[in-house]
Order: structure tokens, then sequence, then C-alpha cells
């Protein structure tokens, strides 16, 4: 698998174009970000809430990468933060989380959530 971040507003997995957020599981299913979980209790969908990070947690993985967008917008709350405690964390902008997932999805058992705006 491989994953490219092209252009602001847009990600690809494999060749495929996504123009909207992506969470990559370890077993390689892509699905879109529910967003909506966060916005809802936040109003906004910059922090990601504990609610919508179980969403995704239904796959073993020893990594969490969170690409935070172009400018870095995202971020994990702090109870969020405690979900993931003795994983590895990464919170980096899109472009070098995407390096990062690159480099170890193949070592790793990796959950990626890739925000490809702001």
């Amino acid at each position: 698998m491989k994953v490219e971040y092209p252009a602001f507003g847009k990600i690809a997995v494999d060749g495929k174009v996504y123009d909207h957020d992506v969470v990559v599981y370890p077993s390689g299913r892509i699905e879109r970000r529910k967003k909506w979980l966060s916005k809802e209790k936040h109003g906004t969908s910059h922090k990601l809430d504990p609610d919508e990070l179980r969403e995704y947690m239904v796959e073993d993985f020893e990594s969490l990468i969170v690409g935070t967008g172009f400018y870095g917008y995202l971020s994990l709350l702090p109870e969020s933060r405690s979900l993931v405690r003795g994983k590895e964390v990464y919170e980096l902008p899109t472009a070098e989380a995407v390096k990062l997932f690159n480099e170890v999805h193949r070592r790793k058992r990796v959950l990626a959530i890739f925000h490809v705006t702001c």
C-alpha cells in the first residue's frame, strides 16, 4: 500500500484519489473519516474526540498516525490520547504523516487518520 498527499484537499491510496479525510486501518481497509462525531460535540472537526477515535479502534494496532492537515489544525484531545496510552502516537502535518506511514506500515500495524485540508 502506498499513500500520497498530492495536493491540498486530496489524498491518494494506491492510486485512488479521495477528496475527503480518510482512515486507513491496519488491514488496509480505507474509509471516510467520521468527523461529524467530533464536530457535533466541539463545533469543529479539528479536535479528534474520543468517541470518534473509538469508532476506528476496531482492529489491533501498534501505532496511531494522525495527519493533522496541511497547516496542522487537527489534534487529539487529551481524552483521546488516553485511549491510545501504550501505543506509539504521531501527530504530524499530513505530508509528513504520509511519509511516516509509507515507511512503517509494512513493519507495524498502523492505524492512520489523515486530514486532507487545513
